[in-house]
């Protein structure tokens, strides 16, 4: 069988997509800042998310929280093809008309009119339709959630793994001192560590990386500019930087840039 491995990203009205098809590629296991709700188009895509293995079908409806750790990967060599789209959290919440942070209560839902919308909007933002029409579309998605989709969940440590992450966003230029953090909450860096992948799924140290990885493409998005975002981000070289984007994001950082500039 050929391989093939596609990932294409472009943005609009501040919503990211990603159209993408592989064969042999897995995703580590990672985080986005944003909410990402996807479409699967052809095969089985599976992730390990929150303690068990997912399967979306054709036409499943692929629903991550923010900062929900999960992987993913074909289920056979057949491969898949999907869509998702990535949403900033203030952004959603303002739509929803929300005054907290709302969490999807199942990661995967067959919903003909769900779907139908991300496509819609996914559609718009790869055929360069204009941002008001991006907008108008995401609110129309936003529109297809009731309460009985939509719910708030509280974890136990939620305030220590909130500190715990301002405290990581705030040195990334810094190597990881994790038993430093864990002083601050009375711990020992293994009972951080233990507290920490329980309350996220997602070691604290995966966790700093994907936030450099997130702060590369956020200045590679604002300046075009590659080698600045390795060296604010405190990577190597580019290979570095490219090696850790690849695994979250599906291509290099490079490839990535690219697709802004198309």
């Amino acid at each position: 069988m050929i391989k093939v491995n596609r990932f294409i990203y472009k943005k609009s009205a501040g919503i990211t997509a990603l159209s993408a098809s592989f064969t042999d590629f897995k995703y580590k296991r990672h985080c986005h800042e944003e909410y990402a709700l996807g479409v699967t188009l052809r095969g089985i895509q599976q992730f390990n998310m929150d303690g068990g293995l997912q399967s979306s079908y054709q036409n499943g409806v692929m629903l991550f929280n923010p900062e929900q750790a999960h992987d993913g990967s074909a289920q056979d060599q057949r491969g898949i093809d999907y869509v998702m789209l990535y949403i900033k959290p203030s952004m959603f919440i303002e739509i929803l008309d929300q005054k907290d942070m709302v969490r999807f209560s199942s990661p995967v839902v067959y919903n003909d009119k769900l779907e139908q919308r991300i496509l819609n909007l996914a559609n718009a933002i790869f055929g360069d339709k204009e941002d008001s029409l991006c907008s108008e579309l995401l609110l129309t998605l936003a529109d297809s959630f009731s309460e009985k989709e939509i719910s708030t969940m509280r974890r136990k440590n939620d305030n220590l793994i909130k500190k715990a992450k301002e405290m990581i966003h705030s040195s990334l230029d810094h190597v990881l001192r994790v038993d430093e953090i864990g002083k601050v909450f009375g711990m020992s860096k293994f009972q951080f560590i233990r507290t920490f992948k329980t309350g996220t799924g997602i070691s604290p140290y995966q966790y700093y990386l994907n936030c450099k990885v997130e702060r590369a493409k956020q200045l590679i998005e604002k300046n075009r500019d590659i080698y600045s975002a390795v060296t604010e981000c405190g990577f190597v070289d580019l290979t570095h930087l490219n090696r850790h984007f690849k695994r979250v994001y599906g291509t290099t950082a490079f490839e990535y840039m690219s697709y802004l500039k198309a």
